[in-house]
């Protein structure tokens, strides 16, 4: 095992932390019950008590969590020792494409002995095709008849139809990494008693929290602070969490609690729970092998966190949490904790409307005058925001967790509410993955409470300003404060609300890998910017024309894969001083497509691991309301476009200047004599012509000589008559490419030479074009 202790400083914080809270803790109960008011106030100010509290013990659990990381190093293990395990995919309704890449990830696991290895779909559908896919696919299918127990009866069926000593769990949506088996079985070859091990559940695809706030390049998934940060800091007392899917479990562990639990619709959480109650040793550990999908869709993630909160509730009450036999006095209280923290939604809604029940109702919650909010709430406040941020490794802060709550808890409240006193959910619902369901009616009623409260909540802002400059009195700025950070909570859930319309049928990896692109036995090397199911785009550091209707052949290669593949160009766009070209997948064989697949998910996600340092709440806004406003352009550019300054010779009009030139078209500027001149012949190598056709005329012309008199010269859009031939030309492309550079070094030398002399007529000319 592996101590990381807290830095002298983190230990400091925490302790502060700790002593600040205590303090504010003993004023609000001792100082603060208004109990001289009306019993609405009585009942409101203990309310916001009690929750207080409640979110002090999980704050407080985590803190002591936090206090030392302890991390189970890897044993070194003989690869002779590696034993047999079976790997459970479990499946229900879920697209036959989804299941297809998690069992070309689990196939493509390493292990010492590779028949070591039974891979098993686990269908609770009983559906054909899902047979059929095993049968392709080379590994086993089970299925059943009745469906009791729901996804853990299923895992059960599975355990009675397979006999390894090792048991990998993965959902339909989560393809494994390639090392995850090596990474995951060495923990069990010791003599140390281990029950599971958990991998984090990571997303290639943007979470929803990301994706609808304009965010997926500034914080990290909803979902990391929980496995890379909770998850671990359990380690330190046993409570690891099994998260159903990514995790190696020990069959005698599952043996010793009688099989997956059956009795609640959170199965994993109850029986990780069990087998650390018959004394086994379970670890989490902060490596990605595996990534998944997340929730695409407002519905699927309500779903899901229903059925997150109701079985942890469920689960709590039927295991008796605080009773169970075996577990330690710590386990029992993280696993409270856990359990508490599906109240969160109740918690944010008194947060919300306790400043709201007193500026615009009149009813007071907390009796206290500025003064003691200063020296009790302030310093316990900043700090416990001080510690989250630090110890969350920028993983998470107060900011994003309130955010979090405040667009959750209307879906939350009812649920938990009902699972609390005994009105139960005993279906398991599945999450729909794979293809995002755009519901424009369910996201506007999911946003009444949230558009409600922003009524509220400015009506309370305007009468605390009021009370403020008419009783002469900051007394009301500590609400005030409160009721600023809750609206700008509540707008970012409105935000989060409309939605965001997905442009993009498969999700894109950022990835850079060696590449080639094979035009009629030419090929051109460069590098992926990004890679999908569905096409690529490369970085060159030459332009070359692509026929824009015929197809090239690409190559992709790593260390460990390689996959080729026709497509079709869709974009061509310059960056910088390189090229990227954008195309997409037209005809790949199976065997190549399951190359990609290992191209694009056999790494760890390159989504955020930290938040961005572009968080402010104004950067939050600014992107929102810009972003949002702003149009989307579809570009189609398809041929590369230079600008190449170049004069040359015409039979038709004698010099004329090439502005820019993109194979298929080219602006000319010409005499203006030669306005109406719809055939030209332009010599552009010795051994070549080109052949152009009058497109369109421009709206801009030049006058140089900044008069009225009649306009010189003339710019002409022109179509490239004679393209095939010119296309393949690699003279022609070379002599393209350095005209291309020699302009782009002049011009550089011209805008720093007339840099302080103003606009000119030229430089507008440059900007124009």
């Amino acid at each position: 095992m592996k101590l990381k202790k807290q830095k002298s400083n983190e230990r400091l914080l925490i302790c502060c932390t700790v002593i600040f809270t205590i303090i504010y803790l003993i004023w609000r109960i001792t100082c603060t019950l208004p109990l001289g008011g009306t019993i609405v106030s009585l009942v409101a100010a203990i309310i916001l008590l009690v929750v207080e509290i409640m979110g002090m013990f999980e704050a407080a659990v985590h803190f002591y969590n936090m206090s030392s990381i302890e991390q189970p190093e890897r044993p070194k293990v003989s690869e002779d020792l590696f034993p047999d395990v079976d790997v459970f995919i479990a499946t229900y309704n879920e697209p036959r494409e989804l299941l297809y890449k998690t069992i070309n990830g689990c196939v493509n696991m390493d292990y010492p002995d590779k028949k070591k290895v039974h891979i098993y779909l686990c269908d609770d559908g009983n559906r054909p095709e899902m047979k059929e896919l095993a049968d392709h696919m080379g590994i086993n299918y089970i299925t059943r008849t009745e469906r009791k127990g729901s996804k853990a009866g299923n895992l059960n069926n599975a355990m009675a139809h397979s006999k390894s000593p090792l048991i990998a769990t993965f959902d339909a949506d989560m393809i494994p990494m390639h090392d995850f088996l090596m990474a995951c079985v060495p923990y069990f070859l010791t003599e140390e008693k281990v029950g599971f091990i958990q991998t984090p559940q990571s997303f290639y695809n943007p979470d929803l929290f990301q994706y609808n706030l304009f965010s997926e390049n500034r914080i990290p998934n909803e979902q990391d602070y929980f496995y890379r940060d909770i998850q671990v800091s359990r380690n330190k007392t046993n409570s690891v969490i099994y998260g159903g899917t990514n995790t190696v479990i020990a069959r005698q562990a599952l043996n010793d609690v009688g099989g997956f639990y059956t009795e609640a619709i959170t199965e994993d959480f109850a029986t990780g729970i069990y087998i650390e109650s018959k004394g086994y040793h379970c670890y989490a550990i902060d490596e990605i092998h595996a990534s998944g999908l997340a929730p695409e869709d407002l519905k699927g993630l309500v779903k899901q966190r229903e059925r997150w909160a109701r079985g942890c509730i469920q689960t709590g009450k039927r295991l008796n949490i605080l009773m169970i036999k075996g577990l330690t006095l710590k386990q029992k209280l993280n696993y409270l904790s856990s359990i508490s923290y599906w109240f969160s939604g109740i918690k944010r809604l008194i947060y919300i409307l306790s400043p709201i029940l007193f500026s615009v109702f009149g009813v007071i919650v907390v009796k206290c005058n500025l003064w003691q909010v200063l020296v009790f709430w302030l310093p316990m406040y900043l700090l416990t925001n001080a510690s989250l941020k630090g110890l969350s490794k920028n993983i998470r802060t107060n900011k994003w967790t309130s955010i979090y709550d405040t667009i959750l808890f209307p879906s939350l409240i009812l649920p938990v509410i009902l699972e609390t006193i005994g009105i139960s959910q005993n279906k398991f619902a599945v999450t729909r993955k794979g293809g995002a369901v755009s519901d424009k009616s369910y996201q506007r009623k999911k946003a009444i409470p949230h558009i409600i409260l922003v009524i509220l909540s400015f009506l309370g802002i305007i009468n605390c300003f009021r009370l403020i400059f008419t009783k002469d009195t900051l007394a009301y700025s500590v609400v005030l404060f409160w009721l600023i950070a809750n609206l700008y909570n509540i707008l970012m859930s409105v935000f989060f609300m409309l939605g965001r319309t997905p442009h993009r049928k498969s999700e894109r990896a950022n990835v850079s890998i060696d590449c080639s692109i094979n035009k009629k036995g030419v090929g051109v090397k460069g590098k992926t910017k990004d890679i999908s199911e569905g096409g690529v785009s490369v970085v060159l550091d030459a332009p070359i024309d692509v026929y824009e209707n015929n197809s090239v052949e690409i190559k992709l290669d790593t260390d460990r894969y390689s996959c080729t593949f026709e497509a079709e160009v869709v974009h061509v766009d310059k960056l910088q001083d390189k090229w990227k070209y954008a195309f997409k997948i037209i005809d790949i064989s199976e065997e190549n497509y399951k190359q990609l697949l290992y191209v694009i998910y056999d790494r760890p996600p390159v989504l955020p691991k930290y938040i961005s340092k572009s968080n402010s709440i104004f950067d939050d806004i600014r992107l929102n309301v810009l972003t949002r406003s702003k149009k989307v352009n579809q570009f189609n550019r398809k041929h590369p476009r230079l600008e190449i300054r170049k004069k040359l010779e015409s039979r038709e009009c004698g010099e004329l200047e090439i502005i820019n030139f993109d194979y298929a078209y080219a602006l000319i500027k010409t005499a203006s004599q030669y306005n109406n001149v719809k055939h030209i012949n332009i010599s552009i190598l010795p051994d070549t012509i080109l052949k152009c056709s009058l497109e369109k005329k421009m709206d801009y012309e030049t006058n140089n000589n900044k008069t009225k008199k009649p306009f010189e010269e003339s710019i002409r859009l022109y179509r490239i008559d004679n393209y095939d031939e010119i296309s393949d030309n690699t003279e022609l492309q070379k002599a393209l490419n350095n005209w291309a550079n020699e302009y782009e070094t002049m011009k550089k030398i011209e805008i720093k030479k007339k840099k302080k002399a103003g606009p000119s007529d030229e430089l507008n000319e440059m900007a124009y074009l």
